[in-house]
């Protein structure tokens, strides 16, 4: 049994201001058994001081609303999105995080899948109920503690999965601090997905040559959105040690005591930039 699920179809950069464009989307036209789960309402839990943007969801509440899509235990899952799997590939890592095994993106995404003639249909899913039991792998999760004991250390990898702009601290319009975590690597999340189809092994294997196989290999973004591609493309890439960092930037500039690198590869406790 294959259940396709939409991520949401807001596009990359706005997650928080058209927060309802991914379920218009969705009810315009979808693939056919297609259900829906949004960002922010099924995607994101409520935002606190120091969770990020985009913190996890209630796992309870979370399994529940899987159950109610139709998703079992033995259910084949395929994600997809039309952001290059940026949203997609969240809900991939949610479900292998909640030990969820059969669960696949949809690499071309839904253009693709429409470009191609496939069929589309804009009538709503109405899926069988099933018990969604979670079985959560913590070796998939790194929180901030993590983070900071993995700076320099040796055999660990922090990836830094945001635009070069702002991993370098160039561009100070987004976020409330710029630069990014020291020792970080930067590797831009849609390197991986180029006119938003997300690439096989080979591909992935070519993005991360330079990342030891064995490393210990910790991914984050702004907010933990868009880390989740890099991670399925490490995945596919066979790197078997890599955690998500969900809090991620928006996490890490929550605390006033955490070191922050600039492009320079200087480090600085106390350098802020206003958000605009």
């Amino acid at each position: 049994m294959v259940r396709i699920l939409y991520g949401s179809c807001a596009s990359v950069t706005s997650f928080n201001t058209q927060p309802e464009a991914g379920r218009r989307a969705y009810e315009q036209d979808h693939i056919p058994g297609a259900v829906f789960f949004d960002l922010n309402a099924d995607l994101s839990g409520p935002k606190e001081q120091h969770v990020g943007r985009h913190p996890l969801p209630p796992l309870e509440a979370f399994a529940l609303k899987l159950g109610a899509a139709g998703i079992g235990e033995e259910t084949e899952v395929v994600v997809y999105d039309d952001q290059g799997g940026s949203i997609a590939a969240r809900l991939w890592w949610t479900l292998k995080y909640l030990g969820h095994e059969r669960v696949r993106l949809l690499a071309e995404g839904y253009s693709g899948w429409r470009d191609a003639g496939h069929p589309v249909t804009d009538e709503l899913s109405t899926p069988v109920a099933r018990a969604f039991v979670p079985r959560v792998n913590e070796a998939l999760l790194a929180d901030v503690g993590q983070v900071r004991t993995a700076i320099g250390r040796e055999g660990a990898v922090l990836i830094d999965a945001r635009k070069p702009a702002h991993y370098t601290g160039e561009d100070t319009s987004k976020y409330a601090k710029a630069g990014h975590i020291p020792g970080a690597v930067n590797r831009f999340w849609e390197a991986g997905s180029p006119g938003g189809v997300f690439q096989g092994a080979a591909a992935q294997k070519a993005r991360f040559k330079d990342i030891p196989a064995d490393a210990e290999v910790i991914v984050y973004c702004g907010a933990g959105v868009t880390a989740t591609p890099n991670v399925l493309a490490l995945a596919e890439a066979g790197y078997r040690d890599v955690k998500l960092y969900v809090g991620s930037w928006s996490d890490w500039v929550s605390y006033s005591e955490n070191p922050i690198a600039m492009g320079n590869g200087l480090v600085s406790k106390t350098h802020k930039v206003s958000k605009q």
